[in-house]
Formats: structure tokens, C-alpha cells, sequence
């Protein structure tokens, strides 16, 4: 019977994990008051499914340390901290209901881990601050995160999709067509059999870097983002394209170094100025030459072409000087991947 009942609790209390981790994407908590938050909420919603009166008063200790947690405004600390209120008002009134056997021992465990949740890290020194302390959310500082290494290498990942995983990195200035080239070339790789993934620049600012301006710094770190995700493509045996203007080379050779040696091809979008003017597909040209829009690249923020790119696509035909379709430039990239044996298993070298 206990063994009956433990199961239904577990049950239960997997689908009050599953709604927190919901809930606690849709508030967006960070740090340690975020963390604070979401055991609060775990605490609540176990002790709702398990009808344990010490989780209720686990969770009251908790609301009260996180509705005291001083935290910037700016980063949301007033709203926190009413959360936090409200969250002690609700838990203040909860009656803790009768306790079981069953009840008990799971308020026990849990009790426990809350502890061990709160000790300091292992490999934090005599002496120093809460501030340098690691967090759920801060977990650059241990020296307790290893890699871990797959059994499934990469190799077998590119024979089980008869590919080899590589990224092109296309740059050039707005209006060039990287992100029309980039997904024809998808669709003419679909077409064929093989998987590929586009990480388009103005795509990846509504989710993962949807914080990022554009100063310098932010477009440092977008890039530094885009290429992290890349590299992971890459390494499961995607052909990656990734769309994104990069106007510095050191940005560029930045993202080229994070692959570690896996395949990397830079692609410049050869197009003039006046002819991404003339396109303005956005409407930004317009704008900025009416003063709405500052620091925009080539026109008053500078793009560095690329010094010794593995591609580049012009916009004209060399021998009718008749400016190419996205069709025809997406098909000059499979080419070259065929040509260099990416789109087998087979090893070979980007040259």
C-alpha cells in the first residue's frame, strides 16, 4: 500500500515540476531570488499534491527570503518582491492540513534537499562573500562542472545522416540577400536528402537574443551566441548556414575559432552599397537616410569585408553583367559543398 501511494505521489509531483518549469519560463525569475522563487513554488505545489503541512512552512521560509532579496529595480526587484508578498499572504493563510505517514517521510526528503540546496558550494574559499557564492543561474564559478563526453561520436552522427556537418557563415550588408540565399539553399539541400539548419540573424533576436542591442559589445556577444550554437550544429552532423551581417572581422575570425578545427567556410555576400540601397527589402535605408535610424552598418557604422573568405558570391553574372537570382547563388553553395564532400559521410577538408 505504501509502495502504491509512493508511486502516485511521484507521479503527482513530476506534474507539479512539469507546471513549474512552465511558470517559471513564462515569469522569467534570474538569480538567486528567481531560484529563491521557483523552490517556493515547488514547495507549494508539492505540499498542495501531497497535503504536507511542513512543505507549507518550507515554502513560507522560502516566500520570506525571496520577497527580502534586494535586487536592482532594474532587473525586476519591485516586482519580485511583491510576488514575494503576495506569495507569503497566500501561504499565510493555508491551514497545514493532516499529516500522514506517507506525507511525513516525503516532507522529510524534501526538507533535506532544501538544506543541502542552501549550503554553499564545495569549492567556494574560507571568507568569501555571499556575492561570490554560486547560484542556480551563476554556475560559471564552480569548479565542479566537467564535460561530458557521448559515446555516440561525431562520425557516426554524419553516417547515420550520410552528410558531414560544417557551417557556412554568411556576411555582408543588409539588403545583400544572405537570408533569401541562406533558406533556397535549404530548400534545394531538402530537396536532396539532406538536413540543414539556417541560424538567420533577425530570426534569433526574437528568442535567444532578443536582449542584445546594437552596440558594439551586444553585436560582440550575438555573435558570440550564434557561433556557440553553430559549433553545436556542426557537431551533430548538421550542415549549419548561418545569415547574419557580422560587420568586424575580428567577430567573424572569433566564430571561426570557436569550431575547434570542425568545418568552417566564410561566405561574403559581395553586393554594392547603392544596390542593398536600392533593394531595401525593410524599408531601413529609407530610414536611416531620414535621420530615424543611427549606427547603421555602411552608411554611418563601418563593415570590414572579409579579408580571405572561402566564398565569395557576386551579385552579377561575369560574363553578361546581369545580376544573378537567389536560385543560382543558393546553387553555387551546393556546389561548392558537393565539391568538397559534405554532403556524404565521407571525410574531406573545407578548401
Amino acid at each position: 500500500m505504501l509502495t502504491l501511494l509512493a508511486s502516485a505521489k511521484k507521479g503527482a509531483r513530476g506534474a507539479a515540476s512539469a507546471r513549474l518549469v512552465a511558470r517559471l519560463a513564462a515569469r522569467g525569475g534570474l538569480g538567486e531570488a528567481g531560484c529563491l522563487e521557483g523552490r517556493a513554488l515547488r514547495a507549494t505545489e508539492a505540499s498542495a499534491v501531497a497535503g504536507d503541512g511542513l512543505l507549507v512552512a518550507e515554502a513560507r521560509s522560502f516566500a520570506r527570503a525571496f520577497s527580502t532579496t534586494a535586487t536592482p529595480a532594474s532587473a525586476g526587484g519591485d516586482e519580485r518582491g511583491e510576488r514575494g508578498a503576495a506569495l507569503k499572504a497566500s501561504l499565510a493563510s493555508a491551514a497545514p492540513p493532516p499529516r500522514s505517514f506517507a506525507s511525513s517521510a516525503s516532507a522529510s526528503a524534501v526538507a533535506a534537499a532544501a538544506s543541502t540546496e542552501r549550503a554553499p558550494p564545495s569549492d567556494v574559499e574560507e571568507g568569501e562573500g555571499e556575492e561570490d557564492e554560486c547560484t542556480c543561474y551563476n554556475v560559471g564559478c564552480s569548479t565542479n562542472i566537467k564535460w561530458h563526453c557521448s559515446g555516440v561520436t561525431r562520425e557516426r552522427r554524419e553516417a547515420l545522416l550520410n552528410q558531414r556537418g560544417c557551417v557556412l557563415w554568411m556576411t555582408g550588408l543588409s539588403g545583400s540577400g544572405k537570408s533569401t540565399v541562406a533558406f533556397t539553399l535549404e530548400h534545394l539541400l531538402h530537396q536532396r536528402g539532406k538536413l540543414c539548419y539556417v541560424l538567420d540573424g533577425d530570426n534569433l533576436r526574437h528568442g535567444l537574443n532578443n536582449d542584445l542591442g546594437f552596440k558594439q559589445a551586444d553585436r560582440e556577444e550575438n555573435i558570440r551566441r550564434i557561433g556557440e550554437v553553430a559549433k553545436l550544429m556542426a557537431e551533430s552532423g548538421l550542415i549549419t548556414v548561418v545569415s547574419i551581417i557580422s560587420p568586424y572581422q575580428k567577430d567573424r575570425d572569433k566564430a571561426r575559432g570557436m569550431m575547434d578545427g570542425r568545418p568552417f567556410a566564410e561566405v561574403y555576400m559581395k553586393v554594392p552599397l547603392a544596390v542593398c540601397e536600392d533593394r531595401d527589402p525593410k524599408g531601413l535605408y529609407r530610414k536611416v537616410r531620414e535621420g530615424k535610424i543611427k549606427g547603421f552598418t555602411g552608411i554611418d557604422a563601418p563593415y570590414e569585408e572579409p579579408s580571405h573568405p572561402e566564398i565569395t558570391l557576386d551579385v552579377h553574372h561575369a560574363a553578361t553583367g546581369e545580376e544573378k537570382s537567389p536560385q543560382e547563388t543558393a546553387e553555387e553553395l551546393l556546389n561548392y559543398l558537393e565539391a568538397n564532400g559534405f554532403l556524404e559521410s565521407e571525410r574531406g577538408d573545407l578548401r
